[in-house]
């Protein structure tokens, strides 16, 4: 084994005994950020030793981080081990196939982003526990650096086994809702196309519509909805020079799949049938990202009302009661009007009532938003200007967005899953119900 990647083993191990024997700041800031991960996951063993790892690289005690507090602790550190640790604010995690093994090396394919790397064990137990991993296994890991030419493994890696495409399609999606942070953490271009496509949306939203909000009955405002994606997939389609004049069976012969496939698919998955089978197809290499479609959920579409507001960074939400609570806050007296109480938990309680629509809400209302709180946390003193963010923070609702679902996503994960469709499809029973697809990115 590698001096350096013996070093790595024993340098990380120093600064997680570093970390857990903190006291003060440090220990308040890892007690502080656990808090926060854990209420997102298991809490068992393994997520503990994933939350340490991620607080050394992530975590913040004042300006510095738990990595600059070791370093400053270590007057003896060589400048290799310094220049080591440092490389680690490049570690991310990863949901990982195994495309080659040897004795004592992984060939790993970042699935997110397509992207490989050559991963070696850096102590004996970890190396022998390779060797019951076997080729084409899916592996939930953070990995580090170590050279130029080679990383690591972080710290534990949790083995999903080898997946079809449909499964794959569902683990995918479960990354990209618990780990927000890392889905094109190693491909920043990626991740500039996503937020771009996000800030697109939203300014095609607005020359749609007029407006970055209109509320409509539910059915007419999945039918708004429809039409906007239609045009703006027209729009998509011409700039990767697709023909939209060709018929559907002309695209499935060229695709290589039979016109079936394609109808079904794009029926089940909610995509449009020419960006299918430009999609099984692949000629045009223009486009790295694929928008995905937005369908209004049941019960929302059976709506007396939904209101549709864009954000070029929130991205795009949809709310049932945005019109019951915009009344509310014009009432002379909100507090006479039936299920006031309910509807203002439900706005504070409500992941999908996220910051921005409070801040709008503050915004358009107010004197009215900071009475109607005062008196419904029975806080007198509280002031929206200054109390706001606390009270969104208390009630878990982040401050900053993540990337939202309307973003385009990479070909490939779009690729995996229109796949993953057709194949729930052909294994589904002839005569039978209709089968609900696989969830994972759309």
């Amino acid at each position: 084994m590698d001096l350096i990647l013996e070093r790595s083993h024993f340098l990380k191990q120093a600064l997680v005994d570093f970390v857990l024997d903190a006291e003060g700041e440090l220990a308040q800031a890892l007690e502080t950020y656990a808090a926060e991960q854990y209420r997102r996951g298991s809490g068992d063993s393994k997520q503990q030793d994933l939350i340490i790892d991620s607080f050394i690289v992530e975590g913040k005690i004042g300006d510095k981080s738990p990595i600059d507090l070791f370093i400053a602790s270590q007057p003896d550190l060589t400048e290799s081990d310094r220049q080591l640790l440092l490389s680690w604010y490049h570690s991310f995690m990863g949901l990982f196939a195994i495309t080659q093994i040897e004795s004592d090396r992984l060939k790993l394919k970042n699935w997110l982003t397509d992207k490989y790397y050559l991963v070696k064990p850096n102590n004996p137990q970890t190396l022998q526990a390779i060797s019951r991993i076997k080729l084409g296994e899916i592996l939930l890991t953070r990995i580090a650096p170590v050279t130029d030419n080679y990383w690591t493994f972080f710290g534990q890696y949790t083995i999903l086994g080898k997946l079809g495409k449909p499964k794959l399609a569902v683990a995918i999606g479960n990354f990209k809702d618990n780990y927000k942070n890392y889905l094109y953490s190693d491909a920043p271009d990626l991740l500039q196309a996503a937020w771009e496509s996000v800030a697109q949306y939203h300014e095609d939203f607005i020359d749609f519509f007029g407006s970055d909000e209109i509320t409509l009955p539910g059915y007419q405002l999945n039918q708004k909805i429809r039409e906007f994606q239609e045009l703006t997939a027209e729009k998509r389609l011409a700039a990767l020079g697709i023909d939209q004049n060709k018929s559907l069976s002309d695209l499935a012969a060229e695709a290589g799949v039979s016109e079936a496939e394609i109808t079904e698919a794009a029926k089940e998955a909610g995509a449009d049938s020419k960006l299918v089978a430009q999609i099984f197809n692949n000629k045009n290499g223009n486009s790295k990202m694929v928008m995905p479609k937005v369908d209004l959920p049941a019960e929302l579409k059976k709506a007396e009302q939904v209101t549709a507001i864009s954000h070029p960074r929130w991205g795009q939400m949809f709310l049932p009661t945005y019109s019951q609570f915009q009344a509310l806050l014009t009432a002379e007296n909100w507090q006479s009007i039936e299920g006031a109480d309910k509807l203002i938990r439900h706005y504070l309680e409500d992941k999908n009532i996220n910051a921005f629509i409070w801040h709008r809400l503050a915004q358009n209302y107010p004197k009215s938003l900071e009475k109607v709180l005062q008196d419904y946390l029975q806080r007198p003193e509280f002031n929206l200007k200054d109390d706001l963010d606390k009270l969104l923070q208390e009630f878990d609702k982040p401050l900053q967005p993540d990337l939202p679902e309307i973003a385009s996503v990479p070909l490939h994960l779009h690729e995996l899953f229109q796949e993953a469709v057709v194949e729930v499809h052909k294994s589904k029973p002839k005569g039978k119900g209709k089968q609900k697809p696989a969830k994972g990115f759309q």
